[in-house]
Parts: structure tokens; C-alpha cells; sequence
């Protein structure tokens, strides 16, 4: 088992990650009933392409004797109706002033776009990624 998750009442809910023990808090939007106190789970999911995204360029970061610290992105969810759903998730990666080489910017890119998270999402949701050098 991974988590555990209860709900809490007034549309909120507890997570768990179970190994850690580390708790995430999730309310429903404002647009949806909600008090938008913390993150949505939609919010969650679209955080989730970006955080794997950035995990998975550390990790060739690493391998390849790059510091991205100090990296970060900025994450934007747009949601359609009918179903209610995450259309597009946009994600504007800010890189930290490194003097990177074309390869090294194409390295760190090809990484991204191929976390498992981005192959996990539906195909119908858009995923926009922007790499600011």
C-alpha cells in the first residue's frame, strides 16, 4: 500500500504517504462547492506533471554533472466541463543562469517530457511545456 486517504468532512480529505508518514491536505475548488483552503486533487495532479518533470530532469541533471538547484516551475490547470476535467496543464520551467550547452538544454528537456507521470495522464489532456534558460 502507498497511502491512505479519509475523508475529513466539508469536502476536504487526509492523505498519507504511508513509508513517511508525510500528510497532504486537499480541499475541493471554489468553482466546485469548495473553500480552496489547499490544494484541489486536480490541483494535485496537474503539481504532480511538474514535480516528476523536475524530479526526473535532476536525475539526468546528476547523472550528467549539472546543478539546476534553485530551478523551479510555475503550473497552470485549466479545467473543461462536461465531464469536469483537467484540459491542460501548463508548466513554464524557470532554469537557474548556468551557461548551459544546446545538448545539456535538450538533455534536461527530453526528461521532462518523459516522466512518468506525462505518460501516465490521459491523452486528452493537453501538457504545455516552456523552458526558460
Amino acid at each position: 500500500m502507498t497511502s491512505t486517504v479519509t475523508y475529513l468532512g466539508e469536502l476536504r480529505t487526509e492523505a498519507t504517504h504511508l513509508y513517511s508518514g508525510t500528510k497532504i491536505i486537499t480541499d475541493a475548488p471554489l468553482d466546485n462547492q469548495g473553500k480552496a483552503e489547499a490544494f484541489s486533487p486536480t490541483d494535485l495532479c496537474a503539481t504532480s506533471l511538474a514535480s516528476c518533470a523536475m524530479t526526473l530532469m535532476g536525475i539526468s541533471a546528476r547523472n550528467h554533472a549539472l546543478d539546476m538547484t534553485g530551478a523551479h516551475a510555475e503550473v497552470t490547470k485549466i479545467m473543461a466541463a462536461d465531464p469536469r476535467r483537467i484540459a491542460k496543464v501548463v508548466i513554464r520551467f524557470v532554469m537557474p543562469q548556468n551557461d548551459y550547452t544546446e545538448t545539456q538544454k535538450q538533455i534536461l528537456e527530453k526528461a521532462a517530457r518523459t516522466c512518468p507521470v506525462s505518460f501516465s495522464l490521459a491523452e486528452g489532456v493537453e501538457q504545455a511545456m516552456e523552458f526558460v534558460w
